[in-house]
């Protein structure tokens, strides 16, 4: 008899998720549990088959308006029996009226539109290899983000994130095997973005920058952190023109694309200032 039951995550299950995630070749970060843990204890929702694991989604909560939906995987093995179903409308259940996001893969986008999201973008996934860049003119400027106030560098994400996300933030930005950088210009944040270590190579994300040239400096910055031809992944929105340009002004090719959905209305930040988004999992 199948006994099939949902429930909150503990903390070790989310290893459990993110180790699903990488064998589907989404190639977490090496310390992303504890960060997402962190933006939600209770946004992260597993199906339990006679006791044992088998679906899992998690169901991040930004505040009491906005939400984001990732980690949507069922076992192979367990595909096709309705347990993905179940996760999806316990999480939806669980956000409520949330204005909610997620980033569909290609063969899902269908399904999500059944359940009312809309795709407000693509979001085109580049790879290249670290690079060792030689010019200069922005370096005296460029900071480790250890170095800012908090309180700074959140205000700034706030202006291209849908809502706040403190915790998550705090958490993201001082995991270990990470190098973040600011970009400061007449004492003010124009441009922070991170570079983490991923079960391959390294992940830039988030990247927001006033200007394509601000966004090239913060790259510049970010690859010379990591090992010389380290592979290096990004996710750009496909709407920012001049975030493609800079991608492929360093040799770094379109690999995968997500579509970003939304279910809700709401308005979506400056998307020009956006040159690699945070992650697929939590937006």
């Amino acid at each position: 008899m199948r006994n099939f039951q949902i429930r909150f995550m503990q903390r070790r299950d989310l290893d459990v998720a993110l180790q699903w995630a990488a064998d589907e070749g989404w190639n977490p970060g090496l310390h992303d549990a504890d960060s997402f843990y962190a933006a939600d204890s209770q946004g992260f929702l597993v199906g339990d088959l006679n006791g044992k694991p088998v679906a899992c989604i998690s169901a991040v909560r930004y505040g009491s308006s906005y939400a984001f939906l990732g980690l949507y995987i069922v076992k192979p093995s367990h595909r096709g029996r309705g347990y993905g179903k179940q996760v999806m409308q316990a999480a939806l259940n669980h956000l409520g009226a949330r204005v909610i996001g997620l980033d569909g893969v290609v063969a899902q986008q269908a399904n999500y539109g059944r359940l009312g999201f809309t795709v407000a973008h693509r979001n085109i996934r580049y790879q290249g290899v670290a690079q060792r860049l030689t010019d200069e003119s922005e370096a005296s400027n460029i900071l480790p983000l250890s170095r800012l106030p908090f309180a700074s560098i959140a205000r700034y994400d706030q202006v291209y994130f849908p809502a706040g996300r403190d915790a998550f933030l705090q958490a993201w930005l001082m995991q270990a095997d990470a190098h973040g950088f600011g970009l400061i210009r007449q004492a003010q944040l124009v441009g922070y973005g991170l570079i983490r270590s991923c079960r391959v190579g390294y992940k830039i994300g988030p990247l927001f920058a006033d200007t394509p040239s601000d966004a090239q400096a913060l790259l510049r910055a970010l690859m010379q952190s990591v090992p010389e031809n380290s592979p290096v992944f990004i996710d750009i929105p496909e709407t920012n023109g001049p975030a493609k340009a800079l991608a492929s002004a360093y040799d770094m090719q379109p690999i995968f694309e997500t579509a970003r959905m939304y279910k809700g209305d709401f308005a979506l930040p400056d998307m020009a200032c956006i040159y690699g988004i945070t992650s697929l999992e939590l937006g």
